[in-house]
Formats: structure tokens, C-alpha cells, sequence
């Protein structure tokens, strides 16, 4: 799936959007952001490293046929995060077993009004219909109860705990149709 044809996806109140150079600054901003680092990574993110973020976002379009998206505020038009989903090829045990990786992350502003929870949605409904129902996965920081909260809201389930990086953290599974 070539970059210039990302699908846009619609919410009541988001727009789901591929990444372009415009958003470098607002991406950059907000992973600079400790408050939005806390729990990824632990650290703020430099700007070289933001832009390589931006350009793995991209070039999982093209080499994936599924990525991260820019998430907007539809009334406003206002940066508030990124979703989507990846693959990482991450060094984890236990192994993630090829499922496509779901993370999202949002501006300190657009968090605890349920922001996540309907992009991730969205981007999960978008998933299904593209691929069909199967196994997503989520890593998250034991300490994190925000994602933890959103992740179940959005049919994750806990099924293992492990370390990354040599930082402990849960491993959530979605699979559709399971109890």
C-alpha cells in the first residue's frame, strides 16, 4: 500500500490521518513530552529520534500495508496523539508470534477524555476489515493504569508479563471472537 493512499479514518469526534512532513513538529512536541514519555520509554525523545519515528510510521504503509496514523481532533483540527499499529519485530520473550502490535499515544491535553479508547477503536474496526479478525497484541508499562484501562476497554486481555529493554511490562492480547 503506497503512502499516498492511507486510508482516513473517521470517528464521531477524530480524524484518523496519515503522517505527513507538516506533522513532524507536533509529533516531535509531544514525544519530547515527559508526561507522555513516562511510560514509553521512560525518557523524552529526541528530535532525530522523532524523526525517525515519523519515517517507520510511514514506510510500515508502504512495506506493511498498515502503520500508525496521526490522530486529530475532528471540531478543531488539533494534533492530540497517534495510534496504529506495527510491527516491530521487537527481542521479547515471550514472543509476540507475528501479531500486529497496536500502541497509541496522546497529548497530555486530549487524555482522560476517552480520546484512546475511540481511536483505537477505530483502529481496530479499520484492522478487521482490512485483514479480517486476528490476534493483536499490546505491550504496556506495569505502572501505566491509563493504557491498561483503554487496552481492556478495547477487548486486550492480559497474557503475559516479561521484560523489554530490561524494563518489566505486560503483554495484552485482543483476539476477536475469544472470551
Amino acid at each position: 500500500m503506497p503512502a499516498n493512499v492511507i486510508p482516513t479514518v473517521d470517528t464521531e469526534r477524530l480524524t484518523l490521518q496519515g503522517h505527513r512532513l507538516e506533522d513532524y513538529e507536533e509529533s516531535a512536541a509531544m514525544w519530547g513530552n515527559p508526561e507522555v514519555t513516562r511510560y514509553i520509554g521512560g525518557k523524552p525523545s529526541t528530535r532525530e529520534e522523532c524523526w525517525s519515528r515519523l519515517l517507520r510510521y510511514v514506510g510500515h504503509w508502504d512495506v506493511m500495508g498498515f502503520g500508525y496514523w496521526v490522530v486529530r481532533e475532528k471540531a478543531t483540527g488539533r494534533f492530540i496523539g497517534e495510534v496504529g499499529l506495527a510491527d516491530f519485530r521487537r527481542d521479547i520473550q515471550p514472543s509476540l508470534g507475528g501479531a500486529k502490535e497496536a500502541g497509541w499515544a496522546l497529548v497530555p491535553e486530549a487524555q482522560g477524555k476517552g480520546y484512546a479508547t475511540e481511536a483505537v477503536r477505530a483502529m481496530l474496526a479499520w484492522a478487521e476489515g482490512r485483514f479480517g479478525p486476528e490476534r493483536t497484541v499490546c505491550l504496556i508499562d506495569p505502572e501505566n493504569a491509563s493504557s491498561v484501562k483503554v487496552a481492556n476497554k478495547c477487548g486486550f486481555r492480559e497474557f503475559a508479563r516479561g521484560t523489554y529493554k530490561g524494563e518489566p511490562t505486560r503483554l495484552f492480547e485482543r483476539v476477536p471472537g475469544a472470551r
